[in-house]
């Protein structure tokens, strides 16, 4: 099985930036698409941010030119630079990861247990 730990979530004032990390471990014989997701109180899970192994990434409108994914393919870890954040970014954040475990040949979705993330004054 694959199992997942985010850190870097916590308390920020408006216009500041924190950076999230998701380290992915178990028996994994490959990962393709990493990608890191929201839920607002009240509101439905949304994709932030997307990387598959080779290609270009994807945004959410609302955190283009303010949000940067990236991963480390050697650590099996995916990072959320998150900049100049407003009080709508507050959430609970969640990394998701498409692998393909050790003991099969189909890839299947994990999700880790979620980080809070709130911009206050």
């Amino acid at each position: 099985q694959v199992q997942l730990v985010e850190s870097g979530g916590g308390l920020v004032q408006p216009g500041g930036s924190l950076r999230l990390s998701c380290a992915a471990s178990g028996s994994i014989f490959s990962i393709n698409s990493m990608a890191w997701y929201r839920q607002a109180p009240g509101k439905q899970r949304e994709l932030v941010a997307s990387i598959p192994r080779g290609g270009s990434t994807t945004y959410v409108d609302s955190v283009k030119g303010r949000f940067t994914i990236s991963r480390d393919n050697s650590k099996n870890t995916v990072f959320l630079q998150m900049n100049s954040l407003n009080v709508e970014d507050t959430a609970v954040y969640y990394c998701y990861v498409l692998a393909t475990p050790r003991d099969d040949i189909r890839p299947s979705g994990y999700w880790g247990q979620g980080t809070q993330v709130t911009v206050s004054s």
